[in-house]
């Protein structure tokens, strides 16, 4: 029966993948309720902070906001996967992977919160006749805390539906912000406009308050692995690049756009806004804005579920945590991502307390992923995508210090996430007996994806074995061994090295026999005798060169051979100075498909 499916745990290497079933419309609209609720935090903030001296923090804000919506496009491209910030930081350590993530998860805590909480300011204000509202106000952080749980609900079925329904907030949200901006355009002027009244120091204050846009890049970035794949790629090499862009130009350009000239019209004339609203009907305004906050805390909701999941794959988190309900969810992360919300509600005092939390973490995350990617030399990254995230990353990382500095309630919040993710990583680690271990870079480097394969045997039958023989040493009796281990075929090469090499009339150089060197004779013929008695197919080898190390390569690779013995050798320091060990000269010219063994 489908009610009695039971859940799946999923490992990284079980070749089993959450559903892609996310396209781009429904990408979009969860992006837009977190980008698309910004304009009204940030063009609030920046009139209480500045006056009608804001225009410029609005539209620095709204730059910002879309030089990171550039850089998370190039992001979702190169990690498919999803993770965000977990994902582009796991390349540069696994730690620093988890410290942004934890930052992200602080931050999308609060967005969920704050965006619940806003909602019903939203739809209660103005309403104080009606008992049911009234009450709901007086008790908003309970009230919240229920349409909490119900965005949780929701999600249990996938992000799909969730996805529709953010579609279904997002449309009507988007035909009244155009709406208002059509209605305020005739009365757009400069004339209200103040010039800056603080220091440099207190607008870049202000402007660091009112950063409260950019968490809806790292939501994209964490749904790029339930998104629909691309045409032509596969589960095993997903792609998404086409479909992460069409969900995000069309959000980025609306949001820039709409927050600058929403803001304009604020500052143009006090009446604007008020006009355009009794022209539109409050209550449809309130209701709209009402239902997008709430698109927004689901956003949040379905970033925090696909984030947890991740770690996990990963071993960071609890194996439980990539146990799957029947729709594809994970189940305890659905929890938490509920959960948390949930907890820091209980506990906020009041919306300003709750809106001071907001920044500190999201800035960090996002820090964090474009320092990551600045670095990172493995993704195929452009020369041109390093110089846009490293100036991004610079101002971000201004941005960040800026607010641990002056908002210390946040920056208390944010370790206590920090602390606590880290201490449930530990207890992970080892209950599923992992250590950290430092080692020298060189000590990595041997560890790669392909030892296994490095590492396979290769005891085949039918390969060919050369030795090279000066003389009746214990080099070849190893070769013997190792052939007839092999059941392969063996070559016994001698070369006579001599200096100048003069021949009869018409004798090429290197043409002799070796039945005419006494040497070379009786090393064949106890290699011929010794190979019969031991089943193993014998060949001898004779050449005379004045290079014999030349030589030994030229007819190695001549014929085949997979595995090349020779003796160490025993000349004098002085000659091997002066011209050179046969055994080094044949490694540096040897080709890589053959073996080379140097018995001494």
């Amino acid at each position: 029966m489908a009610e009695l499916i039971e859940d799946v745990v999923l490992d990284a290497s079980a070749g089993v993948h959450r559903p892609r079933n996310l396209d781009w419309k429904r990408a979009a609209a969860l992006l837009y309720g977190d980008w698309g609720t910004s304009k009204a935090y940030v063009i609030g903030l920046a009139f209480v902070a500045a006056g009608f001296s804001s225009l410029p923090i609005i539209l620095a804000v709204c730059a910002l906001t879309g030089l990171v919506g550039i850089n998370y496009a190039v992001i979702c491209r190169h990690f498919p996967d999803g993770g965000g910030v977990y994902s582009a930081a796991r390349s540069q350590g696994r730690l620093l992977a988890v410290v942004g993530a934890l930052l992200l998860l602080a931050d999308l805590t609060v967005t969920a919160a704050l965006s619940g909480w806003s909602a019903l300011t939203y739809i209660t204000s103005g309403a104080e006749n009606i008992e049911w509202i009234r009450m709901a106000r007086d008790h908003i952080a309970l009230t919240t805390i229920g349409m909490l749980l119900i965005m949780g609900l929701i999600n249990y079925f996938g992000p799909k539906h969730s996805g529709s329904f953010a579609v279904a907030l997002a449309l009507p949200t988007a035909v009244i912000v155009i709406l208002l901006i059509a209605l305020s355009a005739p009365h757009f002027t400069t004339h209200f406009l103040e010039p800056r009244h603080q220091s440099l120091g207190t607008v870049w204050v202000q402007f660091v308050g009112v950063i409260l846009a950019l968490s809806g890049a790292e939501s994209i970035a964490n749904l790029t692995g339930v998104m629909k794949l691309d045409p032509g790629s596969t589960m095993e090499h997903p792609s998404v690049a086409r479909e992460s862009v069409k969900a995000i130009t069309p959000v980025a350009i609306e949001v820039v756009l709409g927050t600058a000239l929403l803001g304009w019209a604020m500052l143009s004339l006090p009446s604007v806004l008020g006009k355009t609203l009794h022209l539109t009907d409050r209550w449809i305004v309130g209701i709209v804005f009402f239902l997008l906050l709430l698109s927004a805390a689901n956003t949040a909701i379905v970033a925090m579920i696909g984030l947890l999941y991740m770690m996990s794959r990963d071993r960071e988190m609890p194996r439980q945590f990539r146990r799957l309900n029947g729709h594809g969810v994970p189940i305890w992360p659905l929890f938490i991502a509920t959960g948390l919300p949930v907890v820091v509600l209980l506990f906020a005092a009041n919306f300003t307390a709750l809106a001071g939390l907001y920044a500190i973490g999201v800035v960090g995350a996002i820090t964090v992923n474009l320092g990551s990617c600045t670095f990172n030399r493995s993704m195929g990254f452009n020369w041109y995508d390093h110089v846009l995230f490293g100036i991004t990353f610079v101002i971000l990382a201004f941005v960040e210090l800026t607010l641990a500095h002056t908002k210390v309630d946040a920056l208390q919040f944010v370790l206590a996430v920090l602390i606590g993710g880290l201490a449930l990583r530990a207890y992970t680690l080892k209950l599923q007996g992992l250590t950290t271990l430092t080692v020298t870079r060189e000590v990595a480097q041997m560890v790669t994806p392909d030892l296994a394969a490095n590492m396979r045997t290769r005891l085949e039958e039918g390969q060919k074995i050369m030795v090279a023989a000066r003389g009746i040493t214990p080099v070849l009796s190893f070769a013997m061994d190792e052939a007839q281990l092999r059941k392969a075929t063996l070559f016994v090469l001698y070369v006579k090295e001599v200096a100048v090499y003069f021949t009869a009339a018409g004798t090429p150089l290197g043409r002799s026999k070796w039945p005419d060197d006494p040497e070379a004779n009786a090393i064949m013929c106890s290699m011929l005798k010794l190979g019969g008695e031991r089943g193993v197919n014998v060949v001898p080898l004779y050449a005379v060169s004045q290079d014999a190390s030349a030589t030994i390569v030229d007819l190695a690779a001549t014929m085949g051979i997979d595995f090349l013995v020779i003796g160490a050798s025993q000349r004098p320091a002085m000659a091997k100075l002066l011209r050179g060990s046969v055994a080094t000269n044949v490694a540096q010219h040897l080709p890589d498909s053959i073996q080379l063994l140097i018995f001494g």
